[in-house]
């Protein structure tokens, strides 16, 4: 905790910010090992260049707030309180001046931006998102740790799934069963709302799961995570129920071969949207170009879905210790679709792949 904030002190310091505001669950959690989700209350941290920091949260969480190692200050408020009154008591109290304030600007609300600058009538706004992706951006060895568990209970995730499987019984049904399951392994939280999707339905990247049904033909896809001590998995996975045709299997061929591809691309100092592209090139050439609809991944950890992101634009460089999955789909409207999604771990020769349930092709009867 320390050493992370030492880290947005040091850059705070360079840049000349007078004060540095954290309000979101992740970024919040990640300088203070307190998981908060305060729905419409505030909750955050304001750091400073020389005075100690200190967090504002709902009253009825500042045992969670100690309990997580925080030692620091913590202001608690009740229901009944205005916590910006708060807030600038306690910068009355240091009597700073604050002239430049950092901010998470892609999620701090207008609302609570006139509220700061209530506060701080002449104050200029920074921008606190690039330094957090760059400190969050390398894994350390706890949270590689995490990570791994988390991949862990994603594979059994799917093999709940898997075993589900039969015919007449809906998606939502397999859903109910891979969550009650996991439950029961200690799984308090998904990363995302569980996708279990069906037939024609599996040509929808992000489709919802409801009441259809399997049947004798269909691809099944699977899609989830966990959140693990805070830390997130994804994987996906389709199989087969009961037959396959020519056409699904050219494409699941297809996708698999351009996972693998791409997975194979993964170390030190490759260009991210080389990743993308060599899966793009083996989906392309096989003549499904345009329907692969998204990027090869997405970076992993605290949030589900952060930074980077892998799409075939971004130059920059893969690093030792980088969490990010890679998942190449192919959806055809009246075929269904096919994605292949794994976690990895940047390691210092290559790629670690974090999910290990199996890839070949799976015709479940």
């Amino acid at each position: 905790m320390q050493k992370r904030i030492s880290e947005l002190v040091k850059w705070m310091k360079q840049k000349d910010i007078s004060a540095s505001l954290l309000t979101s669950t992740a970024n919040i959690f990640y300088i203070s090992n307190f998981y908060t989700t305060p729905h419409e209350r505030v909750a955050a941290i304001f750091l400073f260049q020389e005075e100690e920091p200190f967090l504002i949260c709902p009253k009825m969480e500042t045992g969670e707030a100690k309990a997580s190692g925080w030692g620091f200050e913590i202001i608690g408020y009740s229901d009944t309180d205005n916590p910006w009154e708060l807030i600038q008591k306690a910068f009355q109290k240091r009597n700073l001046n604050v002239n430049t304030l950092a901010i998470e600007k892609e999620h701090l609300n207008v609302s609570r931006c006139e509220n700061l600058q209530s506060i701080f009538p002449n104050v200029k706004f920074e921008s606190l998102e690039e330094i957090m992706h760059e400190l969050r951006l390398i894994k350390d060895e706890k949270e590689v740790s995490l990570l791994r568990e988390a991949a862990k209970l994603a594979d059994l995730g799917v093999e709940i799934g898997i075993s589900a499987i039969k015919e007449g019984r809906t998606e939502l049904e397999i859903v109910a069963k891979i969550e009650y399951e996991l439950k029961k392994k200690g799984v308090k939280d998904m990363a995302f709302s569980t996708m279990v999707l069906t037939g024609k339905k599996t040509a929808s990247p992000h489709g919802s799961p409801g009441l259809q049904d399997i049947r004798k033909g269909d691809l099944v896809l699977f899609d989830l995570g966990v959140v693990l001590d805070g830390y997130c998995s994804d994987i996906t996975r389709t199989v087969a129920y009961y037959s396959i045709n020519e056409k699904q299997k050219e494409i699941y061929d297809t996708v698999l071969k351009a996972q693998l591809a791409a997975l194979k691309e993964c170390k030190p100092g490759i260009e991210i949207g080389k990743i993308d592209q060599v899966a793009r090139d083996i989906i392309t050439k096989a003549g499904y170009g345009e329907y692969f609809t998204h990027r090869i991944g997405h970076g992993l950890g605290i949030d589900v879905h952060e930074y980077p992101s892998m799409h075939a634009a971004n130059k920059n460089l893969l690093k030792e210790g980088m969490a990010f999955t890679i998942e190449p789909g192919i959806y055809v409207a009246d075929v269904g679709g096919v994605r292949i999604e794994d976690d990895i771990i940047i390691s210092a020769d290559g790629a670690e792949v974090l999910t290990n349930f199996p890839k070949d092709l799976q015709i479940i009867k």
